[in-house]
């Protein structure tokens, strides 16, 4: 009987590391030429196949989804790269809401084992490090989207560069002349949104300015937050020039409220979100935001949960994707 190729057998073969043979699946382009033409003829040669492959001539993977929500522009792209992806590696979703009222961990793991279901993405969720161990132990592979709690260790997460992100957001504010910049972030909870105005925090120390506590606002990723937000720092004695939102569903809450109030954006109030969504490009005016690759954190999870169905073990913990910050009209220079 033949031996299955591995990705250690193929890195052996083509005498590089396992983790540039993963790069080259990936279609990454940080690998030089003539290492990817080698890595290639040893995948061909070895006859290896990614772990979607493997099950084609079978009946599909089956994969789980849970998601908090699915009417957000954010959940609409991740799921997008989801499904590209999982119809190219031959897998089929499940897709599950985790908000509200949800059978129990155990009942969960139970129903996916009972119908053949053996991996679980899940998409900014609150399920806490020990329900993950649960579920983990009942044999079923777990990868997570932008986790709002700690997934614990062994866990892999996907997400982007949030604190990169919230400091280039910050900068861009400092560069056009604002010294009174506030935050209005998701969850406290969630680290993607702690990322991000922990880089916001940075960029202003770095400046010298010092950070106030009255600038820094929590909620929800969703519009109420961003207009309770500018109404309680407009109400402030010194009110803020800018405002960097965690997510463009909050800026959108702090345009709406603007507009109420007859604040002028951008020439009163300068405002940047994150996400990149569409809909940053149907404000009026049109939103400046940091990008996410969120159709490529999709796909990117659905192949490290493959993998890791396949009994591969990831070769990081955490894997960050590059944000790029998108400058359009909702920010201007300081009066």
């Amino acid at each position: 009987m033949s031996t299955k190729a591995t990705l250690a057998s193929v890195a052996a073969l083509a005498g590089v590391s396992i983790s540039t043979v993963s790069k080259v699946l990936n279609g990454r382009e940080d690998v030089a030429e003539g290492t990817r033409r080698r890595v290639r003829e040893a995948l061909s040669q070895s006859g290896y196949q990614q772990p979607g492959q493997r099950h084609s001539s079978a009946a599909s993977v089956l994969i789980d989804v849970a998601v908090d929500s699915v009417t957000t522009a954010y959940y609409a792209e991740v799921m997008e790269g989801i499904l590209e992806c999982a119809q190219t590696q031959g897998a089929e979703i499940v897709l599950s809401k985790t908000g509200g009222t949800r059978p129990s961990v155990a009942e969960r793991a139970e129903k996916m084992q009972a119908s053949g279901r053996r991996g679980l993405l899940l998409v900014t969720s609150r399920w806490s490090p020990a329900e993950i161990r649960e579920v983990k132990r009942r044999g079923i592979a777990v990868v997570v989207i932008d986790p709002i709690n700690p997934p614990g260790r062994g866990v892999t997460s996907v997400g982007a560069t949030n604190w990169a992100g919230g400091k280039s957001a910050t900068e861009h504010l400092l560069g056009l002349g604002h010294s009174r910049i506030a935050f209005i972030g998701g969850p406290q909870s969630a680290e993607c949104s702690q990322d991000r105005e922990h880089g916001y925090v940075a960029a202003l120390l770095e400046r010298g300015i010092q950070v106030a506590e009255d600038y820094i606002l929590a909620g929800g990723f969703d519009p109420e937050t961003g207009r309770r937000g500018l109404d309680q720092l407009l109400a402030l004695q010194t009110p803020p020039q800018a405002i960097f939102a965690a997510s463009d569903s909050i800026a959108l809450g702090v345009l709406a409220e603007a507009q109420t109030r007859g604040v002028a954006v951008p020439e009163e109030l300068s405002v940047v979100g994150f996400d990149g969504t569409y809909i940053s490009e149907l404000t009026s005016p049109q939103l400046t935001t940091v990008a996410q690759p969120l159709r490529d954190m999709g796909c990117t999870a659905v192949r490290a949960l493959l993998r890791e169905m396949d009994g591969q073990r990831a070769d990081s913990a955490r894997v960050e994707l590059a944000t790029q910050l998108l400058v359009r009209s909702s920010t201007a220079r300081a009066r």
